[in-house]
């Protein structure tokens, strides 16, 4: 038992060694469009991606974001504000100070009550000026959300998406 465990913490630490690592996160601003550009006025938007290096010009791994979605006054009505939390794996294609990418998974649906999330992606494009980085993305979560009503539950689909304009830190 003493060698398998010695042959498992060998295994671990020669992958995270030779395995380089990069942890991101990072903040950006969301305009509406599409299906809720007419009841959604305004985003924000919240990263966490950790990076693990496949070569020297492609990264994977796993993501957690947070959407946020402002309702906006619409002939006296207001809707509730949109929240939702993305878990999702990550990939980047790097040519020098420029990268490319896409983040797909499932986006939770946090509010309004009824949100029940979605399928979520993100092709997102950027540019590197060392530890810190410009981003460029369009963003969407398919979301279904149920609300009920007098006479029963009505389920309602509609995709949540935006344009995203945003910063990343390098640590």
């Amino acid at each position: 038992m003493k060698k398998l465990l010695l042959v498992a913490a060998f295994a671990v630490f020669a992958f995270s060694t030779t395995q380089a690592q990069q942890m991101k996160a990072g903040v950006g601003a969301a305009i509406p469009m599409g299906d809720v550009k007419d009841a959604y006025s305004f985003g924000l938007t919240a990263d966490f991606t950790y990076f693990f290096e496949i070569n020297e010009a492609f990264l994977v791994g796993p993501q957690a974001s947070l959407l946020y979605y402002m309702g906006k006054d619409v002939n006296g009505f207001k809707p509730d504000d949109a929240m939702f939390l993305p878990i999702a794996a990550s990939a980047r294609y790097v040519i020098e100070d420029f990268f490319f990418g896409a983040d797909l998974g499932y986006g939770i649906g946090l509010a309004p009550d009824g949100n029940d999330g979605g399928f979520f992606y993100r092709p997102k494009a950027g540019y590197n000026f060392g530890p810190v980085a410009a981003l460029l993305s369009y963003s969407g979560v398919s979301s279904k959300r149920t609300v009920s009503t007098p006479i029963g539950s009505v389920s309602t689909t509609s995709t949540f998406s935006s344009l995203n304009l945003g910063v990343e830190f390098s640590f």
